[in-house]
């Protein structure tokens, strides 16, 4: 066909649509202030992204758990992610200062205050996975909502080191595809209260890489239990050590049985092993006689007694 004949009256080509620009990430305050629908409906997960490792990884497993929203905080906007499947826009970045002492409280209580009361949250970093029993086949709100029926608001997590078998060929320690973690080497004790005695249903729990290598992490910094998993009060409060300010949701189990425990699988301390000039001269492997690879399901954690079931089955 002659071009010019192609053209529509007047001479002039049809301007070419130009893609929209993609607004960019509000601060994270700003956007508490007025959260529109995004916070209506939970479960919701709150991920801390600290730097660029694995970051569309942890994504893409919490989407595939369910959550209706994803809060992926970052100092500075996130590159796109092309294999993201979100179909349904539930990833949202926002911009908060994750490297800030105390950043991830002080984001996390600022959620608190402006989701609806009992919304179920969940906080993690990226690097790092949420497991609990079934999660290949059930989703997360489908556990939570079993856990509401035991009258539970909140759900002890268990933090599970992985680490790189090869710091040689993985020098961040971190690898998904070989991911190891200890099977053995974990235990907890009493928490103290400030009468002498200890907290009912309360223990403090260890093990993994901040045991092993604990001359290199400060005394609050060796525990690896964390209440990860919680429903909202206007009130309430996550703590630096990550407990919360009401004491039944810091219990592992009610009072009459056990209950559903979940597992974080986690590369965070073993990037800070690695990278830390006063602990990556004195580590050449993390790997020892009780190293096992990760198989990336939930069915292992619970074999090992890094998480339970309950009275789910």
């Amino acid at each position: 066909m002659d071009a010019a004949r192609a053209l529509p009256p007047g001479g002039q080509a049809p301007a070419v649509p130009t893609p929209a620009a993609v607004a960019a990430p509000a601060p994270l305050q700003r956007f508490l202030a007025a959260p529109g629908e995004h916070l209506k409906r939970g479960p919701i997960a709150v991920i801390l992204v600290e730097d660029q490792t694995e970051v569309a990884a942890t994504l893409t497993h919490h989407l595939k758990l369910g959550f209706r929203k994803i809060l992926a905080l970052s100092p500075e906007p996130l590159a796109p992610v092309a294999p993201l499947d979100d179909p349904k826009g539930r990833v949202l970045n926002l911009i908060h200062d994750t490297r800030a002492r105390d950043a991830l409280p002080r984001a996390v209580n600022a959620v608190i205050a402006a989701a609806p009361a009992d919304s179920w949250l969940y906080y993690g970093y990226n690097a790092e996975f949420l497991f609990y029993p079934f999660s290949e086949t059930r989703s997360i709100g489908e556990m939570l909502g079993f856990h509401a029926e035991e009258r539970r608001r909140a759900m002890l997590t268990y933090v599970v080191d992985l680490y790189a078998p090869d710091l040689a060929r993985d020098p961040d320690a971190v690898s998904m595809e070989q991911a190891m973690f200890d099977r053995t080497g974990y235990y907890a004790l009493g928490r103290p209260d400030r009468q002498g005695g200890f907290r009912e249903r309360q223990l403090d729990f260890y093990g993994g890489l901040r045991w092993r290598f604990e001359e290199h992490l400060p005394p609050d910094r060796r525990r690896i239990d964390r209440i990860a998993l919680f429903r909202t009060e206007k009130t309430l409060q996550l703590l630096p050590d990550h407990r919360l300010s009401v004491e039944e949701y810091n219990t592992y189990a009610c009072p009459w049985h056990n209950n559903l425990t979940a597992a974080v699988a986690s590369f965070r301390v073993a990037k800070a092993l690695a990278r830390n000039p006063g602990s990556r001269e004195h580590i050449r492997d993390f790997t020892w006689r009780n190293s096992v690879r990760f198989r990336w399901e939930s069915q292992q954690l619970m074999e090992l007694g890094l998480m339970e079931p309950g009275q789910w089955f």
